[in-house]
């Protein structure tokens, strides 16, 4: 699990075939101080397991699941990437729930720059839209962020300078492609709303209970 608060930005030093997948060697500086060898890290909020640790280097391995479903398959080396190690229980949580289970990815259709930060719109798929609300939190490639506006192509943020100073925003561009993570409780909202019969539960049974109390 992660909070979306990026440690650092890696580099890919290098990549190569493994199998149906992708060994992936990252240098880092701030990451690698406890990594070991079966940690879970996010990479542009792609959650690996780190299968290799050295000095100031580590790597992972992205299955062909992971290379479908996320930028991790197209990135060269040389391309730098948001890090984050999983979180601890004593750590604080100034995100939102980051599972690291990227949804899909999305297409960055602009980016305006002003005084105060970065105005940028993201298009995603409508099967992502449907967890995105006003206000709500996303993971763009890692990165926990507000949305500020929402129609049916997809949402708007509003990055400031800290955090654009810390990730790879600065380096998004027309036409970017991000990995796209949505919030998790929506998907359990849904999940127990409809599409789930049983005793007691699924639409019916919620629905039921919201009537009991009064709230329907």
């Amino acid at each position: 699990m992660f909070t979306g608060l990026i440690e650092e930005i890696g580099i890919i030093k290098s990549r190569r075939s493994s199998g149906s997948g992708v060994i992936l060697e990252i240098s880092a500086a701030v990451v690698t101080g406890d990594l070991k060898r079966g940690d879970s890290v996010s990479i542009n909020g792609a959650c690996q397991t780190v299968t290799d640790r050295r000095a100031g280097t580590f790597c992972v391995f992205a299955s062909e699941v992971t290379l479908a479903n996320t930028t991790l398959g197209r990135l060269p080396a040389g391309c730098r990437v948001n890090l984050e190690r999983a979180i601890s229980g004593e750590s604080r949580f100034g995100g939102h729930l980051v599972q690291g289970h990227v949804d899909c990815t999305g297409t960055v259709s602009s980016v305006e720059r002003d005084r105060s930060g970065l105005k940028v719109t993201v298009k995603a798929p409508a099967g992502m839209m449907k967890y995105v609300v006003e206000r709500g939190s996303v993971a763009v490639d890692g990165i926990s962020l507000t949305v500020v506006s929402v129609d049916e192509k997809g949402f708007g943020l509003y990055v400031i300078p800290e955090t654009a100073s810390n990730t790879t925003v600065n380096e998004w561009k027309k036409g970017a492609e991000v990995n796209l993570e949505a919030d998790i409780i929506a998907k359990y909202v849904e999940k127990m709303i409809g599409g789930h019969t049983g005793t007691g539960g699924g639409a019916d049974g919620l629905m039921k209970k919201l009537g009991e109390e009064g709230f329907v």
